[in-house]
């Protein structure tokens, strides 16, 4: 297989990140068609990328022949439906962070793709993001000695799309949405090991009137072995993106900021155009990013995921590392709503994760 061959569906932020980055940087990638829900706004996206096909109903995608990879960037509460139905044509998946709604739809994802023989590969980027490689690179390297403490946290003033602010589309607020981040990155650097327990606090202090999710989060996760992450989540942080890591061991630290250290330090009074750093305002001084794509690890992770579908190898980000995440998210809900550390492994029937917070 010299190509692999591509339905992108969904058309919006995340959608563009990943045309880009097959565009530029992955040359093996062959995007044969786009879905999206609005016609004019799809065959635009098609054109502008020139991409051959576009559609309105993603099923008219999987029935593509010259299709082998289907890449999931469309809002969380449709990744299980597509995701199942992508199995049952015997297309490979690539499923946007986070990988769904709850717990018995991560089980029907990984079982659909398991019994079809395709892959199904969970998009964190942080596990590809240059900055972050190489901190992991000290830690498995024993250069910082003994790991006991990671954190991460990503900080703005809100989500790039209108539906994350809708709990009944995306399941959550910024835990889910961020703090999936954070808590693969964890997982990562650990090695992988399981956690125990989870402790978190949330509230809603700045876009009440936007929604009824989380705006600002905090959760401390245990793992085995007695390494403890700290994820610090905000949607409420104004001045545009924070994004940094920290690792602590027994023999030393290393700190990573994402964003600033490659940024251009810019004063406008007119303000510019598209701000990456999610910023609401471009007039003052700003952190202006610079190849956001690159520093954040999108085109290496693309990269990787078509590779493996083009070698049959292994993908180093799974269904059932999503699915892991997906439970101490559910767990941490859990325990802001009832104020008290909740134990894992973490059963729940919920349908959404921030159920057990709103109904507190």
């Amino acid at each position: 297989m010299d190509t692999v061959g591509i339905a992108l569906l969904g058309t919006g932020f995340i959608s563009d990140i990943h045309i880009r980055c097959y565009e530029r940087s992955v040359p093996s990638a062959r995007v044969e068609a786009v879905v999206g829900r609005d016609e004019a706004k799809t065959r635009d996206f098609a054109e502008r990328h020139r991409i051959p096909l576009w559609f309105t109903d993603y099923r008219e995608a999987l029935g593509l022949d010259q299709v082998q990879l289907v890449d999931v960037c469309l809002p969380n509460f449709l990744h299980c439906p597509a995701t199942v139905e992508a199995a049952s044509a015997n297309k490979h998946v690539i499923c946007e962070k986070p990988l769904c709604m709850n717990l018995q739809e991560a089980d029907r994802m990984i079982e659909a793709c398991g019994n079809a023989g395709v892959k199904l590969m969970y998009a964190e980027e942080l596990c590809f993001t240059p900055k972050y490689v190489r901190a992991k690179q000290l830690v498995d390297e024993e250069a910082l000695g003994t790991v006991y403490l990671v954190k991460q946290s990503e900080k703005h003033f809100g989500p790039h799309a209108e539906w994350f602010w809708d709990v009944e589309r995306s399941g959550g607020g910024v835990m889910l949405d961020m703090g999936c981040h954070a808590i693969e990155f964890f997982r990562w650097v650990l090695g992988k090991p399981k956690a125990r327990s989870v402790y978190a606090h949330m509230g809603t202090y700045v876009h009440g009137d936007r929604t009824k999710g989380d705006d600002n989060a905090i959760a401390i996760i245990e793992f085995e072995g007695g390494a403890v992450g700290m994820a610090e989540e905000s949607w409420a942080r104004q001045g545009g993106m924070d994004d940094r890591a920290e690792i602590y061991g027994s023999k030393g630290v290393t700190y990573a900021d994402l964003l600033h250290g490659n940024a251009l330090e810019t004063f406008s009074e007119a303000g510019y155009g598209y701000a990456v750093e999610k910023a609401p305002e471009t007039k003052g001084w700003t952190f202006t990013v610079f190849e956001e794509e690159w520093n954040y690890g999108f085109p290496q992770e693309l990269a990787h995921f078509v590779d493996c579908v083009k070698h049959g190898s292994q993908p180093a980000e799974t269904g059932e590392d999503g699915r892991a995440v997906l439970e101490i998210i559910m767990a941490a809900y859990e325990s802001a709503a009832a104020g008290t550390r909740v134990e894992l492994p973490f059963a729940t029937h919920a349908q959404k994760p921030i159920e057990p917070w709103l109904s507190r």
